[in-house]
């Protein structure tokens, strides 16, 4: 996965307002990542956040743009973009993520601690999850033929870490 460094989005300025009074209220993970998504819901962008040159993916491997760090690594901001046909492997996190597609499908599969495959879920265009360590090992895809991008809000600094990944299961 590559990274972009941040730029300036004024087009984010409601969705990091709101994701930082959810971060503030410094409830368990579970609960951060639930109201994270409320924020997210409310105000997820539109594929327009990125430039048309971001938005075009890249044919080895999906990548992402990072939109925002919070100054002190509460939160990070990131966009994945989806080439068909692109997958993560099977991994877990190191911390909360909410994620809400832009544009396209993204297929994810849910695993238990011992890979067995406990549910599948696609996840539209205007569809917000989220989900925390324990419990979220998983591999997302993008099914479909064409391009699919979705907003990841992490809860570390991501330009300090580079993943969110936590393990990887083979």
């Amino acid at each position: 996965m590559t990274t972009t460094l941040p730029r300036p989005l004024t087009e984010l300025t409601e969705l990091v307002d709101g994701v930082r009074a959810a971060v503030a209220v410094q409830a368990d993970w579970a609960g951060t990542a639930q109201l994270v998504a409320e924020q997210l819901r409310a105000h997820l962008p539109t594929p327009d956040v990125l430039t048309a040159e971001q938005r075009l993916g890249s044919p080895d491997d999906y990548c992402g743009h990072t939109l925002h760090v919070e100054p002190g690594g509460s939160f990070s901001i990131v966009a994945l973009v989806w080439r068909p046909g692109q997958f993560t492997r099977i991994h877990d996190h190191v911390t909360w993520c909410v994620l809400g597609v832009i544009q396209g499908v993204e297929h994810e599969e849910l695993f238990d601690a011992d890979l067995n495959l406990i549910g599948r879920s696609e996840n539209r265009t205007g569809e917000v999850s989220g989900f925390a360590p324990p419990g979220d090992i998983h591999r997302v895809r993008n099914a479909s033929d064409t391009t699919a991008i979705s907003i990841h809000v992490y809860g570390t600094d991501i330009s300090r870490i580079s993943s969110s990944a936590r393990r990887y299961y083979n």
